[in-house]
């Protein structure tokens, strides 16, 4: 770096178009000191040349290798804000990227990246005037709706991955890697993919350094994940499209040629020849008068996994002639885990609310699927991910909108009393569904509550509450996940006075006196909470669709034999 000065020239490689890099001339305009940190520096250069000076500097660019004669200097890394005149960027010296190639390749590949989603910031002036910052790393999504782009976009704003160019899958979902291409060089295309199968999500940048075992991209990072594992393609540029906000390269990803395996502050590290772990997710859509099977692979990265996984579910359901504004959504399924159970799915979307139901069921599994993944106790790997969604015609929503004890409010412990619940589905005639309910002949004289409710009302009553900022580990969260009620039917439920207890996500109810004293010493040293009334399911029934809703009827016990 000592030797770098302005005025010097240089040649930097990258793809306009094809496969085979094009040289660019540079200018050196000088050396920021410390400009990303403390013995982070950025050599400023200005690109000249009629293209360069056409395109300005391109989105899909960065980690285009740049070099004083036969020695590399860099990697265009950075970029100053929009709608510049002068093509000026920011390299990355060769020598922080070395950094990168010399970390230890795993055999086995890399574990899980930390939950950091940190991609690096736009770096600011003290006057808040906007400074160099990291050229964007465009996204191809091949295979999705413009609904699904939309929406992946705003989950992903301010990560770095919100940028969606056009391009296109060119047989990129090898899960074995193939030969080296020969034409692979400085200046060549990569691409890191999210997402592979049917549908494609793949982050492009140019290569920097390549040698027998492994290459560096980007000059940047793409999430600053650490230790990642996603699929390397060969990438050909169809064209690069010119535009005074933002340029960028159109890319078709190629045959998958090994896995990045680093994606640090200097440069994304691919190992050539490795396969990357990936989470395979199978979606099986059943309509009326059709059925679609959905699978890929997506990546196994804390920080971004769920949003994979939330999109592909959304864009499964999308773009069907059938659909329509009131169609439901019951989604059923189970996520396989390494060392545990499967955890078992089952979630309903009603059509006809104000967002997509659709959307609302793709974000409903993948809050469930994150919680169980992002489990600070899980040990193992998700082994897949099976879906099922039956997409219903119409509006499933049923209202309850009362429920009477047909029998009376007095009644005797081990008596068989009825329930008449009124139920109103959606834009139709109320109709009455009577429960008969038989009480506990252990059940003591005086008042008791009877609680009419949807499945959610009912989870709710009998998940364990926790002591704030107590997390919840891992056989909690399957125990719980293996409780939940179905949404398409109404429960009946007594609130009786007896202690109960949750105990690593069971539910414990009726407990004795004695037991709940021998657990009290246990609420704050292990996960244990009591309650002092017990919530217990008597009986329930089918409603035909997604009930919601909640009647309280009160009971009063009375000594003496039942009656029934």
């Amino acid at each position: 770096m000592s030797e770098v000065h302005a005025g010097m020239k240089a040649i930097a490689w990258t793809v306009f178009k094809g496969s085979t890099p094009e040289p660019m001339d540079l200018e050196i305009l000088g050396v920021l000191k410390n400009a990303r940190g403390p013995g982070q520096d950025i050599i400023l250069v200005q690109l000249q040349g009629a293209k360069p000076e056409y395109t300005g500097v391109v989105a899909g660019m960065s980690g285009s290798p740049v070099y004083i004669g036969d020695r590399l200097l860099g990697s265009i890394a950075f970029r100053i804000g929009q709608f510049t005149k002068d093509p000026i960027a920011g390299l990355t010296p060769i020598q922080q990227m070395l950094d990168v190639r010399d970390l230890p390749i795993e055999k086995n590949g890399p574990g899980n990246g930390d939950q950091r989603l940190t991609h690096l910031a736009a770096l600011h002036d003290s006057s808040g005037q906007e400074n160099l910052k990291p050229m964007e790393t465009p996204l191809v999504m091949s295979g999705f709706a413009p609904e699904a782009i939309r929406l992946w976009q705003q989950r992903m704003a301010g990560t770095g991955l919100e940028m969606v160019t056009a391009g296109g899958l060119g047989g990129s979902s090898d899960s074995n890697p193939n030969p080296v291409p020969s034409n692979l060089v400085p200046g060549s295309a990569v691409s890191a993919q999210l997402v592979r199968g049917d549908m494609e999500i793949a982050a492009t940048c140019t290569v920097t350094y390549i040698d027998a075992k492994q290459l560096l991209a980007c000059g940047h990072p793409i999430l600053q994940a650490g230790p990642v594992s996603m699929p390397m393609t060969a990438t050909e540029v169809v064209t690069t499209l010119a535009s005074p906000l933002n340029s960028f390269k159109i890319v078709t990803t190629g045959a998958t040629i090994g896995a990045f395996t680093e994606d640090r502050e200097s440069a994304i590290r691919g190992v050539l020849g490795a396969k990357a772990r990936m989470i395979p997710v199978h979606v099986h859509v059943h309509r009326p008068e059709s059925e679609k099977t959905v699978n890929v692979e997506v990546l196994d990265l804390p920080s971004v996994t769920a949003q994979a996984v939330m999109i592909t579910v959304f864009n499964s359901l999308l773009e069907d002639n059938a659909s329509t504004e009131d169609t439901s959504y019951h989604l059923t399924g189970n996520i396989d885990l390494e060392g545990y159970p499967s955890s078992p799915l089952d979630m309903w979307a009603p059509g006809g609310e104000g967002s997509p139901a659709s959307m609302m069921v793709a974000l409903q599994a993948a809050d469930r699927f994150q919680r169980l993944y992002s489990n600070q106790g899980r040990r193992g790997t998700v082994r897949s991910i099976d879906l099922n969604v039956e997409a219903i015609p119409h509006h499933i929503q049923v209202e309850l909108e009362t429920a009477r004890l047909i029998s009376g409010n007095i009644v005797h412990a081990g008596d068989t009393i009825e329930v008449e619940a009124t139920l109103r589905p959606w834009r139709q005639p109320a109709r009455n569904v009577r429960i008969p309910v038989k009480l506990p002949a252990r059940l003591g004289t005086g008042n008791l509550r009877l609680v009419v409710s949807d499945a959610g009302t009912l989870d709710r009553a009998l998940e364990q509450q926790r002591l704030p900022g107590r997390n919840v580990d891992m056989e909690t969260e399957l125990a719980q996940a293996r409780r939940q009620h179905s949404g398409d039917r109404i429960y009946v439920s007594l609130l009786v006075p007896e202690t109960q207890a949750g105990i690593r996500g069971q539910t414990l109810t009726g407990l004795p006196l004695s037991v709940a004293n021998a657990l009290e010493p246990q609420r704050f040293a292990q996960d244990v909470t009591l309650n002092g009334e017990s919530a217990v399911v008597a009986a329930e029934a089918p409603v035909g669709g997604f009930l919601l809703g909640l009647q309280i009827l009160n009971l009063r016990i009375e000594a003496g034999g039942g009656l029934n």
